[in-house]
């Protein structure tokens, strides 16, 4: 039997394989637009992500074997094909792969979950139509999936979620679900009610008014009835009309709990829990999924088991609530209390899926294979095609910059744009992927890069899977390929129509927000060093290099310190060329805490073409949400500064907080405002301006009230709740600051904030406390005052190396 199995398998994936050579050579029609997806796969760290992939290539004939994540079996996972990611058992980069699963292509990109990649999720997320957000059903929602919710949110991507790992112990996908959704809880006394918040929803607001009633009678001693169920009420309010009443008649106590904010609902039950999860139900279609055969390939349907039947038809009433209430269509179905049908359902979902107004949720364990093909169908059923995405680009008309939305139709008759979102090097030169939003792009086009304008012939066009390339003659739009040969960087857009300034919106890249000295070990490895920095830095653009003068060392940045490790241990690999990290530098800025004026007048002139410049106006504290950014302000009434030399002042100003006043990090959070100055007709120029913004900020540094700022992050914790003690008080050791405690089962988790530079080395204190069994993840929040006698010994130190250099200088002299 196996055997027969096994021959049906390896000829369904020859079939599969012949149709994709087919359509990638030009022997197959186009394909339409309705036939395509374009999703990325995002999650936490160790949520999954990967082999969900794996098994998502497995089942679409893809590959013939699924491995392993962590290469166990020394061959790994198909799209962590780096050698550190198998080792590690981590993703680092981002991989790009494609399917074909009932008559569709889908083109996937695999993420990181580590907070230390996130550009990865980001750049990413700019190209796609749609998301799977996938979630642990031990831990549910956790700090990096609020950061890829942010990510989701930025890019305005529908997504679909997707509950992993409920093979695991205490594993509890209801509880998931919660921790996705808000909740109100009521407060009476000693009596507490918690229902989900649904905006005019009306069974949900109904319910929570009779809690209200049964709250109020319990207060008065009096007996009442416990309501179970509450399911059909004639209640239509608002939750800010439930609010009013809350606080005008019943004067109770009023909490909002909130993990993620989610208008979601299941489309499957878990039959089984834990080590007996079997199979799914269906809510939809109402039958059950079981997952035969070796691998999980062979679904089988039968009838629901009798004790789930009515928890079933409970969850039905429930989705078709939840998607009521955001589409119109079926909330009329819903009043008028009709039963609408399967395709009606699917057709509200898919709608409400894309306004990004409801979130179904699948449920599986990909490791046990279970829930992955009806996932892959949710994919289908729910997520967009590029034709239903609205992308629009910025075009420069007449000095005005006006949007315009881009034609996906997969046709020629449109000029060609696209958008080059990743970098990466490879045994041909640099890869460089792009995803085109127009037209079409073919073997032998000329393209032009809208920034540079720097024209390119496209000699070899492919497409990825994972690290191995497929070339194709041609691509078009909504597709996502690769090329040799541009000189961009990421986040370009690309042209082939040059009579028009056209530019796609760029990729959000954050700032940087740790430090360390790095130098090869050996100086004969400095060329191989140079390479391997230039390298990263041009493929990654968190990853910044910087040559600190006074110290005489190489600085690299990047947004943590695995980051930086992984950089470090590829030079390694890829250059032979082994590296000395020092000690992690936290990313410290300063900015000032009052309004302080300036008024400077620069002259030089000592006969022939002089300088001539005065600014006056003042300097002040931006809020603290825009503690990062530099403004420039130009409040000039009349021509005493001249608009011409605006950009020059903005220049000086910018240049001048390079380097603060107090331990010589930039300056931020700032705004600079140009309120009067004077010109010489003759003597006035770009540079005269330039130096009189920097000399300006020069009096600024020595007159105003500064303070140094640093970041704060975001830290979720969680232990066997034997640990809870020890771990709150290594927490509280290091100044963080407690936002949340929760218990799961038997296992405590926190979330609290805490300065970047008191977390170094939590990670291994927190593995002696708690036996190595706990866990945590960190994410950049935002940056905020420091201490003041943190400051005051950074400042001291400061001037000691300072001074240091001095002394050194002058004996060389």
């Amino acid at each position: 039997m196996n055997c027969i199995v096994k021959t049906i398998q390896y000829a369904l994936f020859k079939r599969a394989q012949k149709f994709q050579l087919r359509y990638f050579c030009g022997e197959a029609e186009i394909l339409p637009s309705e036939k395509i997806r374009n999703i990325g796969i995002s999650a936490h760290i160790d949520s999954g992500k990967t082999t969900v992939t794996e098994r998502i290539l497995y089942y679409a004939g893809r590959i013939k074997e699924m491995h392993e994540v962590k290469g166990k079996d020394q061959v790994g996972a198909t799209m962590d094909f780096m050698d550190l990611e198998r080792q590690r058992g981590i993703t680092i980069q981002s991989a790009a792969t494609y399917v074909h699963w009932k008559n569709v292509m889908v083109n996937i990109i695999d993420t990181p979950g580590h907070v230390d990649f996130t550009v990865e999720v980001e750049r990413a997320l700019r190209v796609l139509d749609g998301a799977v957000l996938i979630l642990c059903g031990v831990a549910g929602v956790q700090s990096q999936t609020f950061t890829v919710y942010r990510q989701i949110n930025r890019y305005n991507v529908p997504f679909i979620a997707f509950v992993n790992k409920l093979d695991r112990q205490n594993a509890n996908a209801h509880r998931v679900l919660n921790s996705m959704r808000r909740w109100r809880r009521l407060v009476c006394g000693a009596v507490s009610f918690t229902f989900p918040i649904i905006d005019n929803c009306a069974s949900s607001n109904g319910a929570f008014l009779l809690a209200l009633h049964l709250a109020q009678e319990k207060r008065r001693n009096k007996k009442f009835m416990l309501v179970k169920q509450v399911r059909h009420i004639r209640i239509r309010l608002s939750f800010s009309a439930l609010l009013l009443i809350l606080h005008t008649q019943h004067k109770c106590d009023f909490s909002l709990q909130q993990r993620l904010g989610l208008n979601a609902a299941f489309l499957h039950l878990p039959i089984g829990t834990e080590s007996n999860f079997s199979g799914l139900v269906d809510i939809i279609n109402q039958h059950a999924l079981f997952f035969d055969g070796p691998q999980g390939e062979v679904i089988r349907k039968d009838e629901i088991p009798k004790e789930m039947r009515a928890e079933s038809q409970d969850c039905l009433f429930e989705l078709i609530e939840h998607v009521s209430n955001v589409d119109d269509t079926l909330g009329d179905l819903f009043l008028l209390e009709k039963k609408p049908t399967t395709d009606q359902l699917q057709a509200a979902i898919r709608r409400a899926v894309l306004s990004r107004k409801f979130i179904p949720v699948c449920l599986g364990s990909a490791l046990k294979n279970k829930g992955v093909q009806p996932l892959l169908d949710a994919v289908i059923d729910y997520l967009p095609n590029p034709s239903e995405v609205e992308n629009l680009a910025n075009i420069e008309i007449d000095g005005d910059i006006v949007q315009e939305r881009l034609d996906p139709r997969r046709t020629d008759q449109k000029p060609f744009v696209g958008l080059a979102f990743k970098l990466e090097a490879g045994k041909f030169g640099q890869l460089t992927y792009f995803r085109i939003y127009q037209g079409r792009l073919g073997r032998g086009s000329t393209i032009v890069n809208s920034r540079t304008w720097k024209r390119t012939r496209v000699q070899r066009l492919v497409r990825m899977h994972a690290n191995r390339m497929e070339d194709i003659e041609e691509a078009y739009a909504g597709d996502i390929c690769a090329t040799f040969g541009l000189e961009c960087a990421s986040g370009d857009t690309f042209l082939s129509d040059t009579s028009r300034k056209l530019a796609l919106e760029n990729i959000y890249v954050p700032k940087p927000v740790v430090s360390m000295a790095m130098k090869p070990k050996s100086k004969k490895d400095a060329d191989n060093f140079l390479k391997a920095l230039n390298r990263f830095c041009k493929e990654d653009p968190t990853f910044h290099r910087e040559y600190n003068v006074e110290a005489k060392e190489v600085i690299v940045s990047g947004m943590g310190e695995l980051q930086l490790e992984v950089y470090a241990q590829r030079m390694k690999a890829e250059y032979n060329c082994e590296v000395e990290l020092g000690k992690p530098k936290v990313a410290f800025r300063e900015t000032l805490t009052e309004k302080c004026a300036f008024d400077y007048w620069h002259r030089k002139q000592t006969g022939g073409h002089g300088q001539y410049g005065r600014v006056i106006g003042v300097c002040e504290p931006l809020p603290a949400n825009q503690n990062l950014d530099l403004l420039f302000v130009d409040e000039c009434i009349g021509t005493n500064v001249p608009k011409q030399f605006m950009p020059a002042i903005d220049k000086g100003f910018r240049e001048a907080c390079q380097k603060g006043p107090l331990i010589g990090a930039p300056v931020t959070g700032i705004r600079f405002r140009l309120k009067d100055g004077a010109h010489h007709i003759v003597d006035s120029s770009e540079i005269a301006f330039i130096l009189a913004a920097k000399f300006a900020m020069n009096d600024v540094f020595s007159d105003g009230r500064w303070h140094i700022i640093e970041p704060v992050m975001k830290i979720e914790a969680t232990c066997p709740t034997e640990f809870q003690g020890s771990v709150m008080a290594a927490l509280s050791k290091r100044q963080a600051v407690i936002i949340s405690t929760d218990l799961i089962e038997n296992f405590f988790s926190v979330i609290c904030e805490a300065p970047l530079n008191c977390m170094f080395g939590f990670v291994t204190e927190l593995r002696s406390l708690t036996e190595g069994k706990g866990e945590y993840s960190m994410e950049y929040s935002r940056y905020a005052p420091l201490k003041p006698e943190i400051a005051e010994q950074l400042i001291n130190e400061s001037s000691r190396a300072q001074s240091e250099v001095s002394n050194r200088t002058s004996k060389l002299y």
